[in-house]
């Protein structure tokens, strides 16, 4: 496909990566800044314009007549829009925008069928929401729902008096009498898709699959809490912690905000009067334990800063054994950063980037089950994909033992008629079902890509 992305910031940097390098797309990028550009030229080749991408005469110099869809995340959310409604008239491709302002949230919807556009994409929303999911299961490092909630990958650790210690993966159905599917397991850097005689260890890093109610089910048989955390304290007072906070405040969540910008806190004082907003410092040791931090359950670092907020998570955990988020932007050290003891590290620019990959293969798409949903996992070296199958394809109605399916391929669960299947070998695939499929191969947009070619 031909991709327009306008702004070259991080989000925009992270989607040439990802849409040119690791999808194959041909892509454009529009930015106003010469020095962005040519980093990004030079680092991805593609084809890069200096200039605005509100500019009619630059984005038809771009390619936009041609174009299957352009992209809108530069640093305001004005020109998004205005690009994408240039766009629209200008070449009728398909159009995604990023909006970040609290004030445009209850308007999303308005916004987007009134401008004709395939998607509207807030990163601090989607970050807050994906922190919400994982303080509703404290003990989970990473929550991700597939459909519509009713199946969750949990990722957690294996601590070393628990009983999966030693246990092979194909024992936990027999011995625990458990409906869920070990999916993922990462273990001193390498990441599998485990088969049934795979041993689990003490430390392993396992991603199990399951309907909400059996994954629940299963933690307390191992002993894992389940107890939503009750009180939160939140270091910055960002898009992220408005959001997390009325997220997490209408669920009867005690919510403590620290800012140190005077402006900021009469703002969230006015729009959360619910939250206990504190005037101070959150890297000043004595404000967060004034302010309670040895009393809470669960801390989140927000500020802007990402070695602020790995500092501020690992002193929370040495003051209590509380739940930590840590947000990260910038860094790229993935794997030292993955090493810290810290709980779940969020990063907005790749939960947007998923989003807007998801929707970009689904357009691509053309053989009959669209990619519903994708979550990448174990440092983006794994995706789930969810696929609703929508005619008979390749892989309908032959048990799974008997499809040739590549290597790294697991058919981990399959939804029909409101009913969740953990498939064995004699479960197959119908029309209508949604199926949830773990790789280690990236790029897959159609569920026949899972087989081998003959």
């Amino acid at each position: 496909m031909q991709i327009i992305i306008v702004g070259c910031g991080k989000v925009g940097t992270t989607l040439v990566q990802q849409l040119s390098m690791e999808e194959g797309n041909d892509v454009t990028v529009i930015d106003t800044n010469p020095d962005r550009v040519r980093q990004v030229v030079d680092d991805y080749d593609v084809m890069g314009y200096i200039g605005s991408g509100v500019s009619y005469e630059l984005l038809v110099e771009a390619g936009v007549e041609q174009a299957d869809l352009l992209i809108a995340v530069t640093g305001s959310d004005e020109q998004n829009l205005l690009s994408c409604l240039f766009a629209r008239k200008a070449g009728n491709c398909q159009t995604i925008a990023r909006i970040r302002k609290p004030e445009y949230n209850d308007e999303v919807h308005y916004i987007k069928e009134e401008l004709g556009m395939a998607m509207i994409i807030n990163p601090e929303l989607a970050a807050a929401m994906e922190i919400a999911r994982v303080l509703r299961l404290p003990s989970a490092i990473r929550v991700e729902s597939f459909a519509k909630g009713r199946v969750e990958i949990l990722k957690f650790k294996v601590k070393p008096d628990s009983v999966l210690c030693n246990m092979a993966v194909s024992d936990i159905h027999t011995q625990l009498g458990s409906n869920i599917l070990v999916c993922v397991v990462e273990r001193d850097g390498a990441t599998v898709i485990p088969g049934g005689d795979f041993v689990l260890q003490e430390k392993d890093t396992v991603s199990i699959i399951g309907a909400s109610k059996e994954t629940l089910r299963f933690f307390d048989k191992v002993k894992i809490a389940t107890n939503p955390v009750k009180n939160i304290m939140i270091v910055g007072g960002g898009r992220i912690s408005y959001y997390l906070a009325k997220i997490l405040i209408s669920t009867g969540v005690n919510v403590v905000i620290v800012e140190k910008d005077a402006a900021s806190c009469e703002l969230l004082t006015e729009k959360i009067p619910e939250a206990t907003i504190v005037h101070g410092d959150g890297s000043d040791e004595g404000t967060l334990l004034e302010e309670g931090l040895e009393r809470m359950d669960s801390f989140a670092a927000l500020t802007g800063i990402d070695e602020e907020n790995i500092l501020l998570s690992l002193y929370a955990k040495s003051k209590s054994d509380l739940k930590t988020i840590t947000k990260i932007n910038r860094i790229s050290f993935d794997d030292v950063v993955e090493r810290l003891d810290l709980d779940t590290i969020v990063y907005p620019k790749k939960i947007t980037a998923e989003h807007i990959i998801r929707y970009a293969r689904a357009m691509a798409n053309s053989l009959g089950s669209n990619v519903e949903t994708m979550h990448r996992i174990a440092g983006d070296k794994v995706e789930a994909l969810e696929f609703i199958i929508q005619k008979k394809c390749a892989v309908t109605d032959t048990p799974l033992a008997k499809l040739n399916l590549k290597d790294g391929i697991l058919v981990a669960s399959i939804q029909r008629n409101g009913r969740i299947i953990i498939p064995r070998g004699d479960d197959y695939i119908r029309v209508g079902d949604s199926v949830v499929i773990v790789t280690t191969r990236a790029g897959l947009t159609d569920l026949d890509d899972i087989l081998r070619k003959k």
